[in-house]
């Protein structure tokens, strides 16, 4: 029995398949039926870390909706001096997972109060806080 070597092309540009695009990240819309009578729906969009003010925070923006036709992006800033400031108290850094249900927390009391906008261009204005203030009260709806 005698082998042969063959030579086989390849070519030299790399993969003759196409770049696929990366698909879109599937987002869970949930409902929230608020103190004040209205169902919202939402979802959780991103995380940044930015500079609020000067000061660190975690934006967290959510996609909200109030009549299911619009959606729009709304912003919670968990102030990052606040959760150190618990850390040092309690003994602990809270986790990325406590750190997301404070700013979620945050936007079910906004959705409580009635203070969540209707238009992208209000919600762009409205700034909802977790800080100093109000950091202890969520964190014991929590139960932490």
């Amino acid at each position: 029995m005698s082998c042969r070597l063959q030579r086989i092309d390849i070519r030299s540009g790399g993969s003759n398949n196409r770049a696929m695009a990366k698909p879109e990240a599937v987002r869970r819309i949930k409902s929230y039926s608020a103190a004040n009578g209205y169902v919202y729906q939402y979802c959780f969009y991103e995380l940044n870390r930015v500079l609020m003010d000067g000061i660190s925070a975690g934006e967290f923006i959510y996609a909200i909706s109030a009549d299911r036709a619009t959606s729009f992006g709304l912003r919670i800033f968990v102030m990052q001096p606040a959760l150190e400031a618990w850390a040092r108290a309690n003994g602990r850094a809270l986790t990325s997972s406590e750190e997301y249900a404070v700013a979620k927390m945050r936007l079910f009391q906004a959705f409580d109060e009635g203070v969540v906008p209707r238009t992208a261009e209000d919600a762009a204005e409205l700034r909802l806080v977790v800080d100093d203030s109000n950091l202890e009260e969520l964190l014991k709806s929590l139960n932490i």
